[in-house]
């Protein structure tokens, strides 16, 4: 992996990372698509970037975050479901998962879903807010995210479609997917890094910390844009890209 590659890779993960299309996925088939092989160190590339992109949501959300108790009780329930789910598969996950093909098929189906979903969300009209969702509600959430260990599926669509399954109106439930991101990347990169920092050299953290900061800004940028486009519209127009993305690089790849 060349600096450039970093610097692309991490454009494309803070961009990616809070839009219902899977950054992981799309990290996935960027690499495929760079002629970067899904090493050990790749892996744990891509995943530790993400973090770089979660930061970007405590620099914008700093003052909830610092004054609402609550909310983060909510966080911490919803995030239990995904870090059992992670902790028990992890090498399953990080061996067997992270392959273009199941990447392809994930994206392509969680896009059929999304539009279902839409519909079905057009009949309900889910209005709640964080504040008035029940625990329970928020172990809702953290189950439908921890379906997002396949990669492709998205961790954001699936976070924001169990919010509202769980009364949240799009807006909040895109909200609380941001808020969840932060212990559930938090404890995924930490993991990571645990289970391989020691095998990381020097030349490799360089290429980390380039795509760490790249991620944060980019991710800047897509965290107040998405949270514009949710008020307005639904999520139809992100599951049919989904569809056309898997196609495509199911005809590239």
């Amino acid at each position: 992996m060349s600096i450039v590659d970093a610097i692309i890779l991490g454009i494309v993960e803070g961009l990616t990372e809070f839009l219902p299309i899977s950054s992981t996925g799309h990290l996935i088939l960027a690499s495929t698509l760079l002629g970067i092989k899904q090493t050990d160190f790749v892996k744990t590339f891509e995943i530790v970037i993400q973090l770089g992109a979660i930061l970007s949501v405590v620099f914008l959300y700093f003052e909830r975050l610092k004054k609402d108790f609550e909310m983060w009780k909510r966080v911490i329930f919803a995030f239990i479901p995904t870090g059992i789910v992670g902790f028990v598969l992890y090498k399953i996950i990080k061996h067997y998962f992270f392959n273009p093909h199941l990447v392809i098929y994930s994206l392509f189906v969680g896009g059929v879903l999304i539009i279902a979903l839409e519909v079905y969300f057009k009949r309900k009209k889910p209005s709640g807010r964080i504040d008035q969702m029940g625990y329970k509600g928020a172990i809702v959430v953290g189950l439908f995210q921890s379906l997002a260990s396949i990669p492709g599926t998205s961790r954001s669509a699936s976070s924001i479609i169990g919010g509202m399954f769980a009364g949240l109106s799009r807006k909040e439930a895109v909200e609380f997917s941001f808020l969840l991101a932060i212990p559930t990347m938090f404890a995924a990169t930490g993991y990571d890094i645990y289970k391989s920092g020691l095998h990381i050299t020097p030349s490799e953290w360089h290429l980390i910390a380039i795509g760490f900061v790249v991620s944060f800004f980019s991710a800047l940028i897509a965290v107040k844009g998405f949270i514009g486009f949710v008020s307005r519209y639904t999520l139809i127009s992100f599951g049919v890209y989904r569809m056309i993305i898997a196609v495509l690089f199911f005809l590239i790849v």
